[in-house]
C-alpha cells in the first residue's frame, strides 16, 4: 500500500510539474519576453480590408444609359428634379442666352426626372459619346433630321409613354412634362431598342480620393463661376465639410422640385467651344456648336483645378480628356459629374 502511495504521489509531481512547464511555455509564447507582439497571434490570419468600390455607377453592369434633355428656363426652377441622381450633366447654350441640359442616368430607379424638353442637334453628340438612348420632347428641325440620319434610339413624345405633364403645377403646359427610369425603360423595350452596352463608360472613376492639389498647375478652387450669357450664370461654390461642390444658377442655390435639396457635383470639367446662329432662315437664333476638334479646359474636384485638354474626333466618338502636364488620361473623384461647356466669349473665373 505504501509503495502504491509513494508511485500515486510521484504521478501527481509529474503532472503538476508537466501542466507548470505548458503553462511557462504557453504564457511565453503568449506574452513572449515583455513585447505586446506574439507568435501565436501572428500565426492568426487577419481579415482583408475591402478595397474601395466605384459608387456612382455600376463599373460591372452593361446596362445602356438613358440621357434626358432637361428645361433650363427661368420659368423651371425649383421644378427641376432627378438631376442629383445623373452620373453626367452636360449644359450648353441654346437660343436666347438661356442653357438647356441633358442628364445621363445609369443604374438608377429616379422616380421624377423634370422638366423634360425639346432636343437640340449638338447634344446627339454626346448621348451617343455615352451610348445612350436619349429622351426628349419635340426637336429642332436640325435635331429632327440628325435623329433620323444618326440612327438615334430616342423616346420622344409622339412615339412612346414615356411622359407626363403635371397639371398641378402653376407653369406653362410646356414646362410641365417629366419622366421615370422606369417609363424609359419600358418604353425602350417596347420599341425594341438595344437595353446592354458594351461601349464602357465616358470617364474612367477612382474609388480612391484624388488629390489634385499634388499636380503641376494646381489651382485653389473654392468658387467657380461659369457665365453663359447675360441671362444664365452658373456657379458653384465648395463644400469642404462634404467635399463636393454646391451648385448655383444666377446666384440662386439650384434645389431639387422633390427633395428639396441643393444639387451638388463631386466633379466638375468645364472646356469653352465656340457657338454661333444658324442661318437656317427661321428667326429663332438656333445655335450651332464647333465641338470636334481639341482644346484645353480645367478638371475640378475637392478644392482645386488643374488644367486639361480635350479631344472629340466626331460625333460618335468620346471625348478624350487628359492632364495636360502629363498626357495621361484623365481619372475622376468617384461622384457625378458636370460637364460646363461655355461659349469661349465668356470668361471662366475659378478662386
Amino acid at each position: 500500500m505504501a509503495k502504491k502511495r509513494k508511485k500515486k504521489k510521484k504521478v501527481i509531481i509529474l503532472v503538476v510539474v508537466l501542466l507548470l512547464i505548458i503553462g511557462g511555455v504557453g504564457a511565453y509564447l503568449l506574452f513572449g519576453n515583455g513585447n505586446t507582439t506574439d507568435k501565436i497571434i501572428k500565426k492568426v490570419k487577419q481579415p482583408k480590408k475591402e478595397e474601395p468600390k466605384i459608387t456612382v455607377v455600376d463599373p460591372d453592369s452593361n446596362e445602356r444609359s438613358y440621357a434626358v434633355m432637361i428645361n433650363n428656363n427661368k420659368a423651371v426652377w425649383g421644378y427641376q428634379a432627378g438631376i442629383q441622381d445623373a452620373y453626367i450633366t452636360y449644359e450648353i447654350v441654346v437660343e436666347g442666352g438661356i442653357t438647356r441640359m441633358m442628364a445621363v442616368f445609369k443604374d438608377k430607379n429616379t422616380e421624377r426626372i423634370a422638366s423634360v424638353r425639346s432636343s437640340r442637334h449638338y447634344f446627339l453628340d454626346y448621348a451617343l459619346e455615352n451610348d445612350a438612348i436619349y429622351a426628349h420632347i419635340g426637336w429642332s428641325p436640325q435635331a429632327q433630321n440628325d435623329i433620323s440620319s444618326l440612327g438615334i434610339n430616342n423616346l420622344n413624345a409622339d412615339n412612346s409613354k414615356a411622359f407626363v405633364w403635371d397639371k398641378s403645377l402653376r407653369i406653362a403646359t410646356e414646362h410641365r412634362a417629366y419622366t421615370k427610369i422606369e417609363w424609359l425603360k419600358n418604353a425602350a423595350k417596347d420599341r425594341g431598342y438595344r437595353t446592354t452596352s458594351d461601349k464602357g463608360l465616358l470617364l474612367d472613376y477612382s474609388a480612391k480620393p484624388i488629390d489634385l492639389s499634388k499636380y503641376e498647375g494646381a489651382i485653389v478652387a473654392n468658387t467657380v463661376k461659369i457665365p453663359y450669357s447675360t441671362y444664365q450664370l452658373t456657379s458653384y461654390t465648395y463644400d469642404p465639410d462634404n467635399k463636393v461642390y454646391k451648385r448655383y444658377q444666377n446666384g440662386t442655390e439650384h434645389k431639387d422640385y422633390v427633395t428639396g435639396n441643393q444639387y451638388t457635383a463631386k466633379n466638375i470639367i468645364t472646356y469653352k467651344l465656340h457657338n454661333y446662329a444658324l442661318n437656317d432662315g427661321s428667326g429663332k437664333d438656333r445655335q450651332g456648336l464647333n465641338n470636334i476638334g481639341s482644346g484645353e479646359g480645367y478638371f475640378i474636384s475637392e478644392g482645386y483645378a488643374i488644367p486639361i485638354t480635350w479631344e472629340k474626333s466626331s460625333r460618335s466618338e468620346k471625348t478624350k480628356y487628359k492632364i495636360k502636364a502629363t498626357g495621361k488620361k484623365l481619372v475622376v473623384n468617384d461622384g457625378n459629374t458636370f460637364i460646363q461647356i461655355e461659349p469661349d466669349n465668356q470668361t471662366l473665373t475659378i478662386e
